[in-house]
């Protein structure tokens, strides 16, 4: 039997900045491995949670995301802030880990201390993150974290789940790709709090730029007043970059005023509620599988003793005795 861990222990250290103990309590979380461990490490990290900003960045491949991601860290840390990153990766086939490395994709900031990078598998996971992200977040929310950045691996009819955990979430396009019409039609044009035009320097940018500004004012009116900034950059020569951090600290600031921020989060700890129910609803169904009680259920329907509505009625009542 593996040694426990001692968690109180590790969400201490991570508190005082320890990169060791922060990286394992994420690999904890993110191995899912001992449910009753993973209740005790979301016990412990509860109570210092709720501080940091949290930005989402999408996109489609190839518009520098990852460039984009450095350059922000880069530039927050010569404010003095502490920063996270959680990169989430394509899966292996064959390990199921990230393929891309942290330190491979961010090495300028590797002995940094007041930066912490993770790569993380998608594993699957088609909303673009990594089914342990919110737990992970809340890890580094914790170690004290003024800012996260959630880098998802895409952006697509499925990949835009990065909002329902950022408070602000940040969109690059990039001139000539026809980008600003695939986000039109992949729906990120509602999501988007902030838009990035990224390798500003290429021939198109102004038109791509005015194309987009097109099509938000063809759109319905921003609620709460927020009017979605368009920022130029050229992140391969940190050009623009401080437009960007101007740009997120605005939409913080506007999220505080008009009481936005609570009620991003209040929908995602309600979405992580019942996710986490589902799954133990799941795991309860699968008992009862094993103890053929679906199996006996099914027959049932296929004999014409029961209807799938009234079968399904008699396995709620067993996933959920009174």
């Amino acid at each position: 039997m593996a040694r426990r861990v001692a968690v109180a222990d590790l969400v201490g250290r991570a508190r005082r900045g320890e990169q060791l103990a922060v990286a394992r309590l994420i690999s904890l979380v993110e191995d899912g491995g001992d449910t009753g461990q993973l209740r005790e490490v979301a016990a412990a990290l509860a109570p210092y949670t709720g501080r940091a900003h949290v930005v989402g960045l999408t996109g489609p491949p190839g518009v520098g995301k990852s460039t984009s991601t450095s350059v922000l860290v880069r530039a927050l840390r010569a404010q003095g802030r502490r920063v996270g990153v959680l990169a989430v990766d394509p899966s292996s086939p064959f390990s199921g880990g990230a393929l891309l490395g942290d330190r491979v994709r961010m090495g300028e900031h590797a002995t940094d201390d007041g930066v912490f990078i993770r790569s993380m598998a998608a594993r699957g996971h088609l909303g673009g993150l990594a089914w342990s992200t919110p737990q992970a977040l809340r890890v580094l929310d914790a170690a004290g974290c003024d800012v996260v950045l959630i880098e998802t691996v895409g952006v697509g009819q499925s990949e835009v789940e990065v909002v329902s955990l950022a408070d602000t979430t940040v969109v690059l396009l990039a001139p000539g790709t026809g980008d600003g019409i695939q986000a039109a039609k992949a729906g990120i044009l509602e999501v988007a709090d902030v838009f990035v035009v990224n390798k500003a320097d290429r021939d198109g940018a102004d038109q791509a730029i005015r194309d987009l500004r097109h099509m938000l004012s063809l759109g319905e009116p921003p609620a709460g007043g927020w009017e979605r900034p368009v920022v130029r950059t050229v992140a391969a020569r940190r050009e623009g970059v401080g437009d960007l951090v101007a740009a997120l600290d605005a939409h913080r600031d506007w999220l505080d005023a008009v009481g936005e921020r609570e009620r991003r989060r209040l929908r995602r700890a309600e979405a992580e509620i019942e996710a986490i129910t589902l799954d133990q609803v799941r795991a309860r169904i699968g008992d009862l599988r094993g103890a053929h009680g679906l199996c006996d259920l099914a027959q049932r329907v296929l004999d014409g003793e029961l209807d799938p509505y009234r079968a399904a009625d008699e396995l709620t009542a067993e996933v959920t005795p009174p």
